[in-house]
């Protein structure tokens, strides 16, 4: 089966994602982890010490402004599974708007960044990078804070690692995780209604949530 935008967007609804073992391999396949990585907006952690250093920040916030740049440096490591089949695919999400990005910029430069999928009420995490202290972190925090004034339900990081860990997210089983997306992929959320908030907002929104 070829896979397209349509097909794609089928895997999520099911519960799959699509990966590839590295960059120069043409073959795509479907995952299914046992055990998903979500991360509870409610129980999203940031540390005193990163909203201090979100106040003092230089950095800005953008949406959508550069998705093919933050899928770009996503892929910018030795070890990516984004190949040049899945680059295609998510432009080609983001063009019927059911992909976005939030880029963090250091004077206009991309520094940091997230990129994901949505349906319904779900935000699917697909990847992110950081090229300068926090630059992830921060894009990490100001999402959450987008995702819970669209009115997201669930927000799946597909696995769980150290540094999503620490920020408060947690592992589920496979089951669980169908149950919470079959109810948010039908229900209604939207990414591009919040307004895009200063870091210094966002912290204090924040510290008032904590």
């Amino acid at each position: 089966m070829q896979l397209t935008p349509e097909v794609l967007m089928q895997g999520y609804a099911s519960g799959i994602f699509p990966m590839a073992e590295h960059r120069h391999d043409h073959e795509v396949f479907w995952v299914d982890p046992r055990r998903r990585g979500i991360l509870p907006l409610d129980g999203f952690h940031v540390s005193r010490s990163l909203r201090r250093a979100m106040r003092r920040s230089a950095f800005t916030v953008t949406i959508n402004e550069d998705f093919a740049g933050v899928v770009d440096a996503c892929a910018d490591r030795p070890d990516t599974w984004i190949n040049d089949t899945i680059r295609g695919l998510y432009l080609a999400l983001r063009s019927r708007g059911q992909a976005h990005s939030l880029e963090v910029r250091d004077a206009g430069e991309l520094v940091g960044g997230v990129y994901g999928v949505v349906l319904g009420a779900a935000f699917f995490g697909e990847s992110m990078f950081s090229r300068r202290t926090n630059a992830s972190k921060i894009a990490l925090a100001c999402l959450v804070d987008r995702l819970k004034d669209g009115g997201f339900q669930l927000f799946d990081t597909q696995f769980l690692t150290a540094h999503l860990a620490s920020l408060g997210a947690v592992e589920i089983s496979r089951a669980q995780y169908r149950s919470k997306l079959f109810e948010a992929r039908n229900a209604d959320a939207d990414f591009l209604a919040p307004p895009v908030r200063s870091l210094y907002d966002v912290a204090h929104r924040m510290t008032q949530m904590s």
